[in-house]
């Protein structure tokens, strides 16, 4: 299973928030660029970076935080984040991102975004299916939507995508723990979707409990910079688990 760190950018700043909810930002480093540092120090391999500027003004804005960090780092990025048009993903990946995420735009433009997976293939674009009380939501989480989450993923496993991360939004921030009861639904459904579980980690006894249902990452935030989760037990995991 694929530890995944996640910066979440607010004014090129690493902020947190809860639930999704712009008025808790939390600001934690003001230079994205040394937290990345510090996971690349602690062995990991992986980093899922988030434009929320972008997811707000719909469109990408922090496109040279995204070049910084994958120039100046070895970390494989996965990006999103207000990805909304052809050239939003041109500038992601032309600025080094690995893989992209699009998550409102795979409800809003629904024929935009299987174009992008037909295109990019599939390794390449990653569906974010967020959700809340089981129904997708959108825009940042500021907007939901009547989409089921089993229905919407199912749809998209048929038109070729295979890596999904999913964030239960009441969870996010929370560190109540993860959505493990919504994973293993999903899993069920479909055993060979590369899943991605996020939100509500908050502490490491969690990692192996998802590693077993069966999830092939785990993006873990506010755990890491509130002290929950330390970079050296990651460190372990990723040893004892390779």
């Amino acid at each position: 299973m694929r530890l995944i760190p996640a910066i979440d950018i607010i004014d090129g700043q690493c902020v947190r928030l809860t639930k999704g909810d712009y008025s808790t930002k939390k600001v934690y480093n003001e230079n994205p660029l040394e937290v990345a540092k510090m996971f690349q120090d602690s062995g990991i391999e992986y980093l899922h970076l988030v434009d929320l500027d972008g997811a707000k003004a719909k469109h990408i804005v922090n496109y040279k935080i995204l070049e910084t960090l994958a120039t100046q780092t070895n970390l494989k990025i996965d990006f999103g984040g207000g990805l909304k048009s052809d050239d939003d993903l041109r500038i992601a990946f032309e600025s080094g991102a690995r893989q992209i995420t699009g998550g409102s735009i795979a409800v809003k433009n629904p024929n935009l975004f299987e174009s992008w997976i037909n295109h990019y293939g599939s390794e390449k674009i990653i569906l974010g299916a967020d959700c809340f009380h089981g129904k997708i939501a959108i825009q940042g989480w500021q907007e939901k939507s009547s989409l089921e989450i089993m229905s919407f993923i199912n749809d998209y496993t048929k038109k070729g995508i295979k890596n999904v991360i999913c964030t239960d939004i009441s969870k996010d921030g929370m560190l109540q723990g993860p959505a493990f009861e919504l994973y293993t639904s999903i899993l069920s459904q479909n055993p060979n979707l590369h899943l991605i579980a996020s939100g509500g980690v908050s502490n490491f006894e969690e990692l192996p409990k998802l590693k077993t249902i069966g999830c092939e990452g785990v993006i873990i935030g506010k755990a890491i910079y509130e002290g929950k989760i330390t970079l050296k037990a990651l460190e372990q995991f990723q040893i004892n688990t390779n």
